[in-house]
């Protein structure tokens, strides 16, 4: 039991900027969950990056808006985020994570906001597209998984950057708004990131159930250069 206790605490000190984000996560899920829905949509408003809050507040907005979920969810994130943001904080070291998430939060944001602004002055949309409630940690998350494409081996990086692709693509085209817009910006983003991978062991991972399966071992390379998704130093 203790040991088991020293490996799961291990686990989370190698990716402090993940947890410290999900226990905020998790801390904001539980006062939703004790908000009257009617209440719960005011407050999320007062968060959201919305081109109301953009206008007045953004710097708030922005921030906060990474902290809260529109929906009580916190088991579906913290089962995304172990997937995604945990590997990609492991690799890349928490400065360079914290620099991938808020660059695919903020914009992603700003893209899909921008294009709210562009069709609401073209009488496209209307006016009050300015209020809607726009918040949670989903960009920040889609630019951890468009970052971690790197990190892999070839032909799984391929094979993910394609699925990956695909799957923000058919979001859009099945649910044309601009909330997914921004999921697809976001991914987009965190892929372009690539500048930030450099000088970090990548580019050899295999996942373990693909080498099970597939029975691939990981590519050949000195011990130094192996990703391995150790605690990076920033």
């Amino acid at each position: 039991m203790i040991r088991a206790a020293h490996r799961a605490w291990s686990y989370v000190r190698a990716a402090p900027g993940t947890y410290l984000w999900l226990l905020v996560l998790g801390l904001n899920t539980i006062a939703l969950t004790q908000m009257s829905p009617r209440y719960r949509h005011w407050y999320l408003r007062t968060h959201s990056t919305n081109l109301a809050g953009l206008s007045h507040h953004p710097v708030k907005v922005l921030v906060s808006s990474a902290f809260w979920t529109q929906t009580p969810s916190f088991f579906f994130w913290f089962l995304m985020f172990n997937l995604f943001l945990v590997p990609a904080e492991r690799w890349l070291g928490t400065l360079r994570w914290l620099l991938v998430v808020v660059l695919a939060h903020v914009g992603a944001t700003l893209i899909s906001e921008g294009t709210v602004r562009l069709l609401i002055d073209a009488h496209m949309l209307p006016r009050r597209e300015e209020f809607v409630v726009d918040i949670g940690v989903s960009y920040g998350l889609s630019g951890g998984v468009g970052v971690l494409v790197w990190a892999l081996a070839r032909p799984w990086r391929w094979w993910y950057l394609g699925a990956a692709t695909a799957f923000y693509g058919v979001l859009l085209g099945v649910s044309t708004n601009f909330t997914n817009l921004g999921h697809l910006c976001a991914y987009l983003i965190g892929v372009a990131c690539y500048p930030l991978t450099r000088r970090r062991p990548g580019g050899s991972w295999t996942p373990d159930l693909l080498r099970r399966t597939f029975g691939r071992a990981r590519r050949s390379a000195p011990v130094e250069e192996r990703a391995s998704f150790r605690r990076a130093e920033p």
